[in-house]
């Protein structure tokens, strides 16, 4: 039998104690990823270095995003000021952000605790005015609507931020970066190191890595030139830049343009950036309130009709339909 990695840990005080609030339709890889670094940290120190409660709304159960349903130890509860709280957000934050999770946090917040958000739980966090004046990040698939709709928070695409006593991180696997650096911060970068080792994670990452892939990684294509372009399109989305505009930024002339987006991406520059464009307004009509119209602004469309008709042809329904049906999905 082999023997687990030991690391010597100079600690005899108080176990440090993770409160892990489930929200419904939670990420369950964000969860189990930020409770099983826990679990190893205590195992491979060889003491209980941390504790942690499971508890939710209703204090019986909670069903994450993949069906599988967790018991939940007590409901949403009065907790220890040095208690931090692991938010577990996922599919669909904005139904699963109650009246009472916002109270809640909203009623700890003001008691001193530290609130941390994974995955889509910054969304909770920020509409109960805890991200105010404060950097936090968000899964890159909720960034459209987190910025239209939270103009106070300075949004990054880190894989997770700290600031101050409120955490937030991207999503998926962040939640072992976010444990590695408090377990780091906590006691020492060995114990973090070899938590990583136990976990086979390779590259830990820091506040100052990106949650996406490189846009050559994503695109499978690496051209300076064609990245520049379309770092340029994502960041332009509600004033698209014309074609021309877009090939003299990059010392280009059109034609060539033309070319570099039909060799590589088999499409136009102008069909490339409206897809761009359509997704984002996709994002929006599924992650907020936002009328279709100001969507449609929001993405760079002068008229709800224009939108509306470029919005069949790549999808092949209207943006109504498509809001009324995602509707009913989740409300089934």
């Amino acid at each position: 039998m082999i023997e687990p990695q030991t690391v010597e840990v100079d600690f005899a005080g108080k176990p440090r104690r993770f409160v892990f609030a489930l929200m419904d339709q939670f990420t369950m890889l964000c969860f189990s990823s930020a409770i099983e670094s826990l679990r190893i940290a205590n195992r491979t120190a060889g003491k209980e270095l941390y504790r942690w409660r499971i508890i939710g709304e209703g204090g019986e159960s909670a069903v994450c995003s993949n069906g599988c349903s967790f018991e939940l130890e007590e409901d949403l509860c009065e907790l220890e000021r040095d208690d931090t709280i692991m938010l577990c957000g996922g599919v669909d934050v904005q139904r699963a952000t109650t009246k009472k999770t916002l109270n809640w946090i909203r009623r700890e917040a003001r008691r001193g605790v530290t609130i941390a958000g994974l995955c889509t739980a910054g969304y909770t966090m920020a509409k109960a005015g805890l991200l105010d004046g404060k950097k936090a990040t968000i899964h890159w698939e909720n960034q459209d609507s987190f910025i239209e709709e939270f103009e106070e928070v300075t949004l990054t695409k880190s894989v997770f931020v700290v600031d101050g006593n409120r955490i937030t991180t991207a999503g998926g696997t962040s939640s072992i970066d976010l444990m590695l650096k408090l377990i780091a911060d906590h006691h020492g970068e060995e114990l973090a190191s070899a938590v990583a080792d136990i976990l086979i994670y390779s590259s830990i990452r820091t506040d100052q890595d990106t949650q996406r892939l490189s846009i050559p990684t994503r695109i499978g294509v690496r051209h300076p030139k064609l990245s520049r372009v379309i770092q340029i399109m994502e960041t332009n989305i509600e004033e698209p830049i014309s074609p021309a505009t877009l090939a003299k930024d990059v010392g280009m002339s059109t034609r060539q343009l033309e070319r570099l987006f039909r060799r590589y991406l088999s499409r136009s520059p102008k069909r490339y950036y409206m897809e761009l464009r359509l997704q984002k307004a996709r994002n929006l009509l599924m992650q907020t309130d936002m009328t279709v119209i100001n969507v449609a602004l929001a993405c760079g469309f002068a008229s709800p009709s224009h939108f509306s008709k470029c919005y069949r042809s790549h999808y092949d329904t209207t943006p109504y339909r498509e809001r009324g049906t995602h509707a009913a999905r989740l409300s089934v």
